[in-house]
């Protein structure tokens, strides 16, 4: 049983999680007061959890869906993904972000950047009334994408996402490889389809919402390009072989996913990105 909390204390830690601060900051008072690290855990996850819960009532939202879930907050620092191991870099609550490193060998990444470079394409938005594809100011990369299993190299990355994340690999979207440019860009959105366009009828048709998303990069930048969360003003460098992920309960702001791609200052980015379904995506 969750040991309980003080309301004061309870606003407190929802108060922090809403502003972005980072798990240590939620838990620092509770390890002071002579809590152990498995109790606060549990009572600050708890505390988030209504708090997410009770916002959502309170505005006609509909409840939380199951949500990939690699680690809770002060968890293992290394995880065995398959056939690598993973180290958590940063871990937050609200929105729910996890920063891995070393997701990816440098030798995939060089791999992957090979094989997408001759097929690239300008990048593509949904269209919110018909649920297709338009090229849109807001999006200035190029990309190209393999379906599940394209080749041995995808099919072992899928593999490791499926048993970092505890989700299954037929639950992916294909995996989309971008290229941004000096100056290229994509501006604060957010993954999930929005039940309120038209167009997002036929993409939920084929598996569910997105519930998370795993953005790798695949080089280095020499400046920018990193992935940022304005609204609670963090940011994940951009750097070779590492990866961010992050997750939405819910189509809806609530969950504090809009993030966006810096604009590339100099040189070149490259990412792999695949998207998670609630069921099968065919």
């Amino acid at each position: 049983m969750t040991r309980a909390l003080e309301p004061r204390t309870e606003q407190w830690i929802v108060q922090q999680a809403r502003e972005g601060q980072p798990p240590d900051v939620l838990l620092q008072p509770l390890l002071e007061a002579g809590w152990t690290q498995e109790d606060a855990t549990a009572a600050v996850e708890a505390s988030v959890r209504r708090w997410m819960e009770s916002h959502a009532r309170d505005a006609g939202l509909p409840p939380s869906v199951p949500v990939p879930s690699p680690i809770e907050l002060n968890g293992a620092s290394v995880l065995r993904a398959h056939d690598r191991d993973i180290t958590v870099l940063a871990n937050m609550r609200l929105p729910r972000v996890i920063v891995f490193g070393g997701f990816l060998s440098g030798g995939e990444c060089d791999e992957l950047v090979a094989l997408s470079r001759p097929k690239l394409k300008r990048s593509t938005v949904l269209d919110p009334a018909s649920g297709g594809d338009e090229v849109h100011v807001d999006r200035t990369s190029a990309g190209t994408h393999f379906a599940r299993g394209a080749n041995a190299l995808c099919a072992r990355i899928e593999a490791r996402i499926a048993a970092l994340l505890d989700w299954p690999i037929d639950h992916g979207e294909s995996m989309q490889i971008l290229r941004y440019g000096p100056g290229a860009e994509y501006r604060p959105h957010h993954d999930y389809f929005d039940p309120a366009w038209p167009g997002s009828v036929k993409q939920i048709a084929r598996g569910g919402q997105r519930v998370a998303s795993l953005v790798m990069y695949l080089n280095t930048p020499e400046q920018g390009g990193a992935t940022t969360f304005p609204e609670v003003g963090f940011e994940v460098a951009a750097v070779k072989g590492n990866a961010v992920f992050f997750s939405y309960d819910r189509p809806h702001p609530m969950t504090r996913t809009l993030h966006a791609g810096a604009p590339v200052l100099a040189g070149e980015k490259w990412i792999a990105t695949k998207w998670l379904r609630e069921g099968r995506h065919d």
